[in-house]
């Protein structure tokens, strides 16, 4: 004989039924997932920092580089347009020195300024450049200099904000086609 067993009268039920404990783990879940995404976000952070920064330092020491040799930066010697065009070939770039016995002039001094500012940022900046132009043709003390360090990150940090360039040049924009690059812009003075 079975017995159906029915609750009496006032009595309640107690604990969860089977759809409620899934329907709590299924906002669990993306309370978590959520969770992870920042996790993710907040790794990947202090690396793009570090970029900037090294780009911080590479620009300040170029503009160093170029208060030191006026003459040159108001012969145009300081402009360096985007060293890659279209396509990557991350070669070494050779450094040219000044001989103690042959005197360095104006324009050996600012071609091997621009070199050895150039491998630095492609050495400690990923797929880097730089480009570096007057506000018009000729330079002039009095004029503005422009300066752009340019790299391109990880497509795993550039996912984080594609559509940002960081105010690049057309020449980086259109060398770096994807993921878009990240730009260091400085506008300096030599007076």
């Amino acid at each position: 004989m079975l017995r159906t067993l029915t609750p009496a009268a006032g009595v309640r039920q107690t604990g969860a039924s089977l759809i409620e404990v899934l329907v709590a783990i299924l906002i669990l879940s993306f309370g978590m997932l959520s969770l992870g995404a920042m996790m993710s976000f907040g790794v990947q952070l202090p690396k793009l920092a570090g970029y900037r920064a090294t780009a911080s330092s590479l620009a300040s020491g170029y503009i160093e580089r170029i208060r030191a040799n006026p003459n040159a930066f108001t012969n145009n010697r300081y402009s360096a347009p985007l060293n890659e065009s279209s396509a990557w070939s991350f070669a070494d770039i050779a450094l040219s020195d000044c001989q103690y016995a042959d005197p360095c002039t104006e324009a050996t001094l600012a071609t091997m300024d621009i070199r050895a500012t150039r491998r630095a940022v492609r050495q400690t900046l990923p797929a880097g450049d730089m480009i570096m132009k007057c506000d018009s043709v000729t330079c002039t003390k009095a004029e503005y200099g422009n300066l752009w360090i340019v790299w391109q990150e990880p497509s795993t940090f550039a996912a984080l904000n594609p559509a940002s360039s960081d105010n690049c040049p057309a020449e980086a924009t259109t060398a770096y086609s994807s993921p878009a690059p990240r730009c260091f812009f400085v506008r300096f003075k030599i007076e």
